[in-house]
């Protein structure tokens, strides 16, 4: 409330007493009272005009200032537009930081209205969908009549259940997303949307891992029990005995082999990355390697080792040997008797290069690309006759992995094979003396 100055009392007083002095004076008197109060009036009302015309466009316009009682008005209002600025620029970037957080995401987030128009989208949804302006509606650039369905009928049951549906889209062939619809009590929409094509083929090598290992297993195991099934129901001679012995401990030591790369396989994916701190004196490891080599082979294949500058490797020997040792076991296998094996040692642009050559049966180039995936083979047959567990290369790659180097594979069928390990610069150096 306006306190009136003391001007403004002593008119209305000086009036007032002159009206009970003389009842012929009153007029003279009102006159006197209102010549003072029309000033004040048309004062005010201009103060409170000012303050109409700030109100107006309080954040783009200087608030007036004024002397007495609308000064302080003014300052108070100057101090809560200050407070209530201060607060919508922190909530600003609050938003900003939000929207930054949320265009980020790998995931596309649509916000729709309660018509299914675009609100926002963040960045990867407009890369996907293709999403520009503003209160477009959706099926504009989202036509999945999955997707379309499901917002359908989001729209028409106004529940605030979330909903799930599975599509692909059109640019991104091969490609597999999962589409989730929340919806408010008040009709708006989220609508995210996230890549589940590499989760999808997770699940499948999974399942399929499950399999392989499931058959593989099972091969073996039926052997082994017709074989004791035969010796224990049918009376055998000491020749057809030793036979079936024979054949069951092949078949167990299939098992057994089969095992163990499960568990190399299995310790190499959940172990850490090896130290380089410890050092592999290489033409002595290979060497070693070379001899082992000829003990399988048995004399049944020229086996020789070509060693060039000597060389350190950092890293786990165990695994390292297990990879090369892998390698040569496929060579002695998958080269008929008479053939040659070669094992070489070569740093080029200093890298270290660990190779196998043989002249074996070769490998046709539609088959490379898979080779180190887990039990694939190119002749199911012929692995299996010769002993492997389909896991050798597998094992070797995650080796390589695990020492940030890769394999090699050249191959071509009835001319032989090429498997090279491709250590890094930073895990190669010179032998010490």
């Amino acid at each position: 409330m306006l306190r009136p100055k003391p001007l403004l009392l002593l008119i209305i007083l000086g009036g007032g007493a002159a009206w009970l002095a003389s009842r012929d004076e009153a007029l003279l008197a009102l006159a006197w009272l209102a010549s003072g109060l029309i000033p004040w009036v048309l004062y005010d009302m201009w103060r409170i005009q000012q303050l109409r015309w700030w109100l107006a466009l309080p954040s783009k316009r200087d608030l007036p200032t004024a002397p007495g009682a609308w000064g302080a008005i003014y300052t108070r209002l100057n101090l809560i537009a200050q407070r209530s600025d201060s607060e919508l620029k922190d909530m600003r970037r609050e938003i900003d930081h939000v929207y930054k957080a949320v265009d980020e995401l790998p995931e596309g987030v649509i916000v729709l209205d309660r018509f299914q128009h675009v609100l926002w989208a963040n960045r990867t949804a407009q890369q996907l969908l293709g999403i520009f302006g503003e209160r477009k509606p959706i099926h504009h650039f989202l036509r999945e009549p999955a997707v379309l369905d499901m917002l359908e009928k989001a729209h028409q049951i106004a529940s605030p259940e979330s909903r799930t549906s599975l599509s692909s889209l059109p640019d991104q062939l091969g490609r597999f997303f999962e589409f989730r619809l929340h919806q408010s009590d008040t009709g708006e929409q989220l609508l995210v949307f996230r890549d589940t094509t590499d989760a999808a083929r997770l699940d499948a090598m999974r399942r399929d891992f499950v399999a392989n290992v499931s058959h593989e297993i099972r091969t073996p195991i039926t052997v082994i029990a017709g074989f004791s099934e035969t010796m224990l129901s049918i009376p055998c001679n000491e020749e057809q005995t030793q036979n079936y012995l024979q054949e069951i401990l092949r078949q167990s030591g299939t098992m057994s082999r089969l095992v163990e790369d499960l568990l190399t396989l299995s310790s190499l994916e959940n172990a850490l990355a090896p130290p380089k701190g410890s050092s592999i004196a290489v033409h002595t490891m290979l060497q070693s390697m070379c001899d082992e080599a000829r003990v399988i082979s048995a004399g049944r294949h020229d086996v020789a080792i070509d060693l060039q500058g000597p060389a350190a490797l950092e890293g786990a020997g165990n695994e390292i040997e297990s990879a090369i040792r892998n390698l040569i076991t496929n060579a002695i296998r998958y080269t008929p008797e008479g053939g040659h094996i070669r094992i070489t040692w070569r740093v080029r642009d200093h890298e270290g290069w660990i190779t196998v050559i043989d002249n074996g049966i070769g490998i046709a180039s539609e088959h490379l690309p898979r080779l180190t995936e887990r039990f694939y083979r190119v002749d199911r047959g012929r692995s299996r006759a010769a002993g492997g567990t389909g896991l050798g290369l597998a094992i070797v790659k995650h080796v390589m992995n695990r020492h940030q180097g890769r394999i090699e594979v050249h191959s071509q069928p009835g001319k032989g094979s090429q498997f090279s390990l491709v250590f890094p610069a930073s895990r190669v150096h010179a032998a010490a003396n």
